[in-house]
């Protein structure tokens, strides 16, 4: 896997609190889910450093090679590899929808690195398990359309990212192949999970919230699509990151 595409915003102010890693959803990039939404913005101004990376096939980072290099576990290695580049040692992070599945990772791939976390938009199981994953590549290899109708909405969202198809698929698979099953979290602070309250994509993860000892549940208005845009979310974010 090639470096991720990383952007830094830095605060004009004095910075008194650990950088923050902003992880986006899929099929995405940094610069929709959290520049344009104006969450980096509202971060700088509170005086934090943001680190908002594209994920593999995203934005502007390069296309994974295999399925292998999209898992979970490998994207979170390749997040932290990021961050050591720039020479950060402890962070907070924060990730919406993939984003946050990515970030419940970090502290297994940065271990007692990762301070506060935020987990936006995240769903108990693992959406991609129910892909049919030879009809997505021959979607996206000869526009042929899936049977299944889940199958035939992931391949219409990766289709219409142009070149970046072949790659986005890759992703999928790797996601698929380790699915996420909740468990322990590694972290010494527990993370607060935020939540629209019109996602279904998120029923449910209130039982997952409920085996972390000390984690919160926050809710947001807005549908799945919704919730990163308004303020609510980004108000409860801010909030959970404060020192």
């Amino acid at each position: 896997m090639g470096d991720l595409a990383v952007r830094t915003f830095t605060s004009a102010g004095p910075v008194d609190a650990p950088p923050v890693l902003l992880v986006h959803g899929f099929c995405s990039d940094g610069q929709t889910d959290w520049v344009d939404t104006g969450v980096a913005e509202a971060l700088t101004a509170a005086g934090r450093t943001v680190v908002v990376p594209d994920l593999p096939g995203h934005g502007q980072s390069p296309a994974p090679a295999s399925a292998a290099e999209t898992t979970a576990p490998v994207i979170a290695a390749a997040l932290v590899a990021a961050l050591d580049r720039a020479g950060i040692s402890t962070f907070d992070a924060a990730g919406y929808s993939l984003g946050a599945r990515i970030a419940w990772e970090l502290p297994v791939a940065a271990p007692g690195r990762v301070e506060r976390t935020v987990l936006g938009g995240l769903a108990p199981g693992e959406p991609f398990t129910a892909v049919d994953i030879d009809a997505l590549h021959a979607a996206v290899r000869d526009g042929s359309d899936p049977a299944d109708p889940f199958t035939g909405m992931v391949a219409g969202m990766i289709r219409s990212q142009g070149e970046r198809a072949a790659g986005l698929a890759l992703c999928v698979e790797g996601l698929r192949a380790v699915p996420f099953a909740g468990g322990a979290w590694n972290a010494k602070v527990p993370p607060v999970f935020i939540l629209g309250e019109n996602d279904e994509m998120t029923r449910g993860i209130g039982g997952l919230a409920e085996e972390i000892d000390g984690a919160e549940l926050v809710t947001v208005p807005g549908a799945h699509h919704e919730v990163l845009g308004g303020a609510g979310f980004r108000d409860a974010l801010l909030g959970a990151l404060a020192r």
